[in-house]
């Protein structure tokens, strides 16, 4: 924080005693960012339109000697607009891409291959898709998505430089409320610089908003008897203001509502979307269905050896809690000796396991023993991805596992499934801590934030590198 004296001269001698601390700053606290924002945002567009025109045209007047031929001139005019709209519809030119280089590339390629998908569609619906060059048009393609690539990477320092780290003016009030701490912000103690939300004295809201000039945001942490002065003072000062709450982070608060007379506070939004839960149960039955069709032989071989060592049961059942708490058999293969199962789950198994068979140990080891519960998924009482179903008597340490986070209720809100972030990343095994258990919860809480058929895409991908872990046993 600078500390150069603020170009402001008090009109009385009452308002020059409150104003002397806040000399010790200058005021306004920071420029504005939303003209260098709007650059910005101009420049990007305007060299998605250089990678556009360059990767079309220039590849195409390379292969064929101009650009009039196989209609690459036509698929440049009617490209270009539909990627700049696609851009702006994937906030390929937001805040988020301004700050970061990964998000600002990704949705750019988004925006390319949405924008191809719909001028093709247009060009088959005009009857012009024949005068495409397949060789050209992919030539163009992967062209403009390296330049993409390219020149967002080059202009992402700059950016920087222009309009900071987060490309957002940030002001916190400190009013002797719950203490934070937000990086790249600017940070007020109101009783260092005498400052209150003191709605009728006009020389004081006219210091507050001199303060809060520029911001892009404001927040104030504040006892809740002055919450009310400061949601008016922000009401009438033309900012995003917000009041920080400790209880909102304790609830889980995801959002507010009003209405009739009453307000709340949201804090579960209930199932996935009716689309949603169409997509991620045609998924589950798609990969389980062509999962156990490809791993046949391989279900039918354990089976017989496991047969075959000790003339046991071939599975082994046990209840879980899966969503909405609902209880469930879990189907696995019989990896433990039959008089040393353990059907409640009081002890988890641990390397070098008395109890564990020599196939059993095999199957562990390699996470076969797991592959019954894609009948689990056809069934429908779990997913391919999602927070693991544990048996009910688990421990962490000497604690069930409710008893060790009140929020561990919270993973139930899915269906359990096959695999999840806890399990790529290596948390599995026995909870012989509590430590254990809350590194795995705090794996399954961001899993539930959030889903898309994406991430779970990549999460079955990843765990193909994890199906053999040292951990597995």
């Amino acid at each position: 924080m600078t500390t150069l004296e603020q170009h402001h001269t008090p009109a009385t001698e009452h308002e020059g005693a409150e104003a002397a601390a806040s000399r010790r700053v200058k005021l306004p606290l920071a420029p504005s960012l939303e003209r260098r924002r709007l650059q910005s945002y101009l420049m990007l567009v305007l060299l998605d339109g250089f990678a556009v025109t360059v990767g079309i045209l220039f590849t195409g007047y390379l292969y064929l000697g101009e650009v009039t031929a196989n209609g690459i001139e036509r698929q440049w005019i009617i490209l270009l607009p539909v990627h700049w709209t696609a851009a702006l519809i994937l906030k390929a030119y937001s805040i988020d891409s301004l700050t970061s280089l990964r998000t600002s590339q990704k949705r750019a390629l988004l925006a390319l291959l949405a924008a191809l998908t719909l001028s093709l569609f247009i060009a088959f619906f005009a009857k012009s898709s024949q005068q495409y060059s397949r060789i050209t048009t992919g030539l163009g393609v992967v062209t403009t998505a390296a330049l993409l690539l390219w020149v967002r990477a080059l202009v992402q320092p700059l950016i920087r430089l222009r309009c900071g780290p987060t490309a957002e003016n940030v002001l916190v009030f400190d009013d002797g409320g719950f203490p934070v701490r937000i990086p790249h912000a600017w940070h007020i103690d109101t009783r260092e610089h005498r400052l209150s939300p003191n709605r009728s004295d006009p020389h004081m809201l006219d210091r507050l908003g001199m303060f809060m000039a520029n911001m892009d945001r404001v927040l104030v942490t504040c006892p809740p008897e002055r919450r009310m002065d400061w949601a008016l003072v922000f009401k009438g000062s033309n900012v995003c203001g917000e009041i920080i709450d400790a209880e909102v982070t304790k609830l889980g608060v995801l959002g507010a509502r009003r209405g009739q007379g009453f307000g709340a506070l949201i804090v579960s939004i209930g199932p996935l979307g009716l689309r949603s839960r169409a997509a991620k149960r045609a998924m589950d039955v798609a990969i389980a269905g062509g999962a156990l069709l490809v791993l046949s032989p391989v279900l039918i071989l354990v089976a017989i050896l496991i047969r075959l060592e000790d003339r046991g049961p071939v599975f082994f059942l046990q209840q879980r809690q899966g969503r909405n708490n609902r209880l469930f058999w879990i189907y696995k293969f019989r990896s433990m000796r039959v008089a040393q199962l353990d059907a409640a789950g009081a002890r988890s198994a641990s390397k070098d396991d008395d109890r564990i068979t020599r196939i059993g140990a095999f199957i562990r080891r390699t996470s076969i023993d797991e592959l019954p519960q894609l009948f689990n998924v056809l069934r429908g009482d779990m997913s391919i991805v999602g927070p693991r179903p544990h048996a009910i008597g688990s421990l962490a340490g000497s604690k069930r596992f409710w008893e060790v986070d009140s929020r561990y209720l919270l993973r139930h809100s899915l269906k359990p499934g096959l695999t999840g972030l806890a399990q790529i990343r290596g948390l599995r095994g026995a909870t012989d801590s509590e430590a254990d258990l809350s590194n795995r919860l705090q794996a399954d809480l961001e899993y539930l934030d959030g889903w898309t058929v994406l991430r779970d895409i990549r999460i079955v991908f990843a765990t193909l590198t994890v199906l053999v872990h040292d951990r597995a046993f």
